[in-house]
């Protein structure tokens, strides 16, 4: 669905007064925002991340209609709503309101459920739920609002942690999950494919086995092949072996490693192994290769 919001989008929808933002924070798949807001009548678009909502200070009469239904209740200070993603749902209440807003992004809470479960993630989706009482995600959510206030060092690591400390509570509590039928097509979430790309990027001057590999994405080596060779169009051995003889080609033109360090440094054997699949690859021998962009010259 490409007509998803960001949670930056939501004031064009919902206006409010900003009062903290982690928007300048770099955290990965969480956000924050709190915001001091009239009483309203508003309908949100489906949204591209979780939302929960933690009620601050005053108290409302609210109504919410989601997937056709309405519910309705009374929320004040230690309130929580719940806002699955990809849904539209409409909003109606009266008096002002002081809430804080934890965003998690669809990658995160899928990563941790297929860490819970094991197995490949069709979907997940939040309950409908308009006041919980849950002391769990309302100290996580005011954790999170205390590392965008303070901007302290390690304030990603601290989030993402407490992040993933609320998204299995959530898994556990509150929503349902889709496993994704074993299939011919099965690929990688492409969550899962940033993470096993970056993943042998930074490790290209390692031996990079099957078993680590797969261990990665919480994936049986067959299983793992599988989804490897559909996702990425290559079987892994052949995956890493281009990786690794761009990266030496890459060395070879902006450094000045000998022929035996970018060996070493992008995973192979040994110099000879390096010359012999550089040859084979790129036609040429990697010292050839060096001297012919020396004769070409600046």
């Amino acid at each position: 669905m490409d007509d998803l919001i960001a949670p930056e989008d939501l004031p064009e929808y919902v206006p409010g007064q900003v009062l903290l933002s982690s928007d300048d924070q770099d955290w990965r798949g969480v956000s924050l925002r709190t915001y001091r807001y009239q009483g309203q009548d508003v309908e949100i678009p489906p949204m591209r991340d979780f939302m929960l909502v933690s009620y601050r200070t005053g108290i409302t009469p609210m109504q919410r209609k989601f997937a056709g239904k309405w519910t309705q209740t009374v929320c004040g200070p230690g309130a929580l709503s719940l806002l699955t993603r990809s849904e539209v749902s409409r909003w109606t209440w009266s008096e002002d309101v002081d809430v804080t807003h934890l965003y998690l992004s669809a990658d995160l809470v899928s990563d941790v459920a297929i860490e819970m479960t094991g197995r490949a993630v069709h979907d997940v989706c939040l309950a409908d739920v308009l006041n919980a009482d849950d002391p769990v995600v309302s100290n996580a959510i005011a954790a999170v609002a205390r590392e965008a206030a303070s901007n302290d060092m390690g304030g990603a690591l601290y989030v993402e942690a407490v992040a993933r400390q609320v998204v299995i509570h959530l898994l556990r509590n509150y929503a349902a999950v889709r496993l994704a039928k074993p299939g011919r097509n099965a690929q990688f979430s492409p969550s899962q494919r940033r993470r096993i790309v970056e993943f042998i990027a930074a490790n290209l001057h390692e031996t990079l086995r099957l078993d680590t590999m797969a261990e990665e994405l919480n994936l049986t080596p067959h299983s793992f092949s599988r989804h490897f060779k559909r996702s990425l169009g290559a079987t892994p051995y052949s995956y890493v072996m281009q990786q690794r003889l761009e990266r030496a080609r890459s060395l070879l033109a902006g450094s000045a490693k000998s022929a035996k360090e970018i060996a070493a440094a992008c995973g192979f054997s040994d110099q000879a192994h390096l010359t012999r699949l550089f040859a084979r690859q790129f036609g040429v021998t990697p010292t050839a290769f060096r001297l012919g962009l020396n004769d070409r010259g600046p």
